[in-house]
């Protein structure tokens, strides 16, 4: 399997690019609950993204910290009625993403005319822009590696074939700052016009507070784990 070299961070040469996530936050985003891949590096690619699950199984505690985060986010949009992935399994691949874009945390706050559940999804340096979820029927066992690497060729051709189209609680559309351009979407690119003053968070209430806290804390725990 050909790997993304810099852990992602190099320009690579992806042919069909895949990245390992923990559960539960891979899950989350085949099913398009998820729609902010948030990375302390900028996406390298465009288009599909292959979504695979890590070995590491997720604690209750952290799959409990990130429903909640992703319920009361979505409350803040009036959705209420969110059905989760009743299994997380690990060392699966479990789909794709398209990945649209890559802003910058504070611009992703301040962006008004994507919604407001949305922005708050934004917790890292960059955040890669995901729509269009799929998921595979039957998720592939296969091991997985750092950045965005390869899928391999016989994986690949298999996977497609398995794909089918999921219906997120809110999908969302993120319009390109120029429209003829599906690479305008890059750090900087709509922070023209945000003023130093202006308000960039979401209000947020003390329930929803506490979820992102609990999400936070869920990705830091899990992650000096490893």
């Amino acid at each position: 399997m050909r790997r993304g070299g810099g852990g992602g961070r190099g320009s690579g040469n992806y042919t069909n690019p895949c990245l390992t996530l923990h559960q539960p936050w891979a899950s989350l985003l085949v099913y398009g609950i998820k729609r902010i891949e948030g990375r302390s590096w900028t996406a390298p690619i465009r288009g599909r993204l292959w979504i695979h699950a890590a070995s590491k199984v997720p604690e209750e505690d952290t799959i409990k910290a990130m429903e909640d985060f992703y319920r009361e986010i979505y409350a803040v949009n009036g959705i209420t009625d969110i059905k989760f992935p009743e299994h997380y399994p690990v060392s699966r691949l479990l789909g794709c993403v398209e990945v649209v874009g890559c802003v910058r945390c504070d611009e992703l706050a301040s962006w008004e005319a994507v919604p407001e559940g949305v922005r708050l999804e934004g917790q890292t340096n960059f955040c890669w822009l995901c729509e269009q979820p799929k998921k595979l029927l039957v998720p592939f066992e296969m091991r997985g590696y750092q950045g965005v690497y390869n899928l391999e060729k016989k994986i690949f051709e298999a996977a497609v074939r398995g794909l089918v189209s999921v219906e997120g609680p809110m999908p969302v559309k993120f319009p390109f700052p120029d429209p003829q351009d599906p690479f305008s979407l890059k750090p900087g690119s709509i922070s023209e016009g945000f003023s130093e003053n202006k308000a960039s968070g979401v209000e947020k209430s003390e329930s929803l507070s506490v979820a992102i806290a609990g999400a936070r804390a869920a990705a830091t725990q899990f992650n000096k784990k490893d």
